[in-house]
């Protein structure tokens, strides 16, 4: 019989035996364990800073009156003889604990595939918007490819259903009206302007981030991280002054979409905080709650005759190819967003919004690339600024 104890909290573990001879008593085990706290005596100390492997070399006869708790003397051969020895801490503790090295791989592999999801959505949402110009709708078909998906990876148990309850849906309720906003308001912008012009917009995210939480959420900031700042609002100002297809719905779009995520992100941290819901789960909720409330908005605002209208346009420009660019967009739109929360499942809404911005170069540059944008020395300049000021405020959070 081997048992192990381990330190500091001194518990045994192991099996009690107990023999099928007439008047046999199970015997507690304090009674024939020498205690492990330091007496008069030295015999009995221990070593508190291995763990402790306890042996049972012999047993003695159990056979007759064995209560040691109101015997005064018992014999020799009655007692469990037991030996101890010291181990090294890795032979008893579990080794299955993630170490923080691995959880950084984790967060990285996350990021270059939200990365990579969003350049793809992104590249194929300005396809669908320069063909047909109806953002609230093309906002609606996002929301409700990504919450089909949910479903039936649900129904086919693809993935395990979230365990809601109605106050789940209270608190997601002004989390899921903030990433309504902050979807249509972004994809307004981009079926107005480049949109290398939209994310260098929108690369001045940290600065909402860190107002809101200043002004609203009462947290405070060292003097680096404000000073940080300037560069980011001041690239993103001279860019915004230098670009060639400047639009005020475009620029407000992006702005507004800004504002509506950093509100989006801190309530999204703070309702998955004592969730059961995981990260993937979380945003799919958010998903449906979102697609709800945008409906009704998007048939206000655009209406079934002008999408049909629109429809028959891009079918005769360009093709069934249409049809896929709207599935693509979809399907890209809530796999690099369903990625991202996963991400925030793992992060704070601060570093979230700092790994949006450095997506965003990536994104930029992929979207200049493939669109041909043309781009003035003065307004790459701009974006370089904002990016670097984005840098400059990930090492002054540090």
């Amino acid at each position: 019989m081997i048992s192990s104890l381990r330190q500091p909290s001194i518990a045994i573990s192991g099996s009690d035996v107990v023999f099928g001879k007439r008047h046999a008593t199970l015997i507690p085990p304090r009674s024939f364990l020498p205690s492990l706290v330091s007496e008069k005596s030295h015999r009995y100390v221990v070593s508190l800073k291995k763990p402790l492997h306890l042996a049972c070399i012999g047993l003695g006869n159990f056979g007759s009156v064995k209560n040691f708790e109101t015997e005064k003397s018992f014999e020799k051969g009655d007692l469990v003889k037991c030996g101890a020895y010291e181990a090294d801490r890795s032979e008893v503790e579990d080794s299955g604990t993630p170490s923080a090295a691995a959880k950084k791989v984790k967060i990285g592999i996350y990021f270059a595939t939200w990365w990579a999801l969003n350049v793809v959505f992104n590249i194929y949402n300005k396809k669908v918007l320069n063909a047909y110009p109806y953002p609230w709708l093309t906002s609606t078909l996002s929301l409700a490819c990504g919450s089909l998906m949910m479903l039936i990876s649900w129904a086919t148990r693809i993935a395990e259903a979230p365990k809601t309850d109605l106050e789940f849906w209270k608190t997601l309720f002004p989390v899921a009206v903030a990433h309504t906003i902050g979807h249509v308001a972004a994809t307004v912008s981009m079926s107005k302007v480049a949109v290398s012009f939209t994310h260098i917009i929108k690369s001045g995210e940290p600065a909402f981030s860190v107002l809101v939480s200043r002004f609203i959420l009462g947290e405070t900031f060292p003097v680096p991280v404000y000073l940080s700042l300037l560069p980011i609002i001041g690239g993103c100002a001279l860019a915004a002054v230098t670009e060639l297809n400047f639009n005020m719905i475009g620029f407000m779009g992006a702005m507004i979409s800004n504002l509506a995520f950093v509100f989006r992100n801190i309530f999204s941290k703070k309702g998955m905080k004592g969730k059961s819901v995981s990260g993937m789960n979380y945003y799919a909720c958010l998903s449906i709650l979102s697609l709800a409330i945008l409906t009704p908005f998007a048939i206000a605002v655009e209406g079934p005759a002008a999408w049909a209208a629109g429809y028959q346009t891009a079918m005769a420009e360009i093709g069934p190819q249409f049809i896929w660019w709207v599935a693509a967009q979809s399907i890209f739109y809530h796999l690099y967003n369903q990625v991202s929360y996963m991400s925030l499942d793992e992060i704070s809404p601060l570093t979230f919004s700092i790994g949006n911005t450095m997506k965003r170069i990536s994104v930029i540059v992929s979207s200049i690339i493939i669109f041909h944008t043309p781009v003035q020395p003065v307004n790459a300049l701009g974006a370089a600024i904002a990016i670097f000021g984005t840098f400059l405020y990930s090492q002054a959070k540090q």
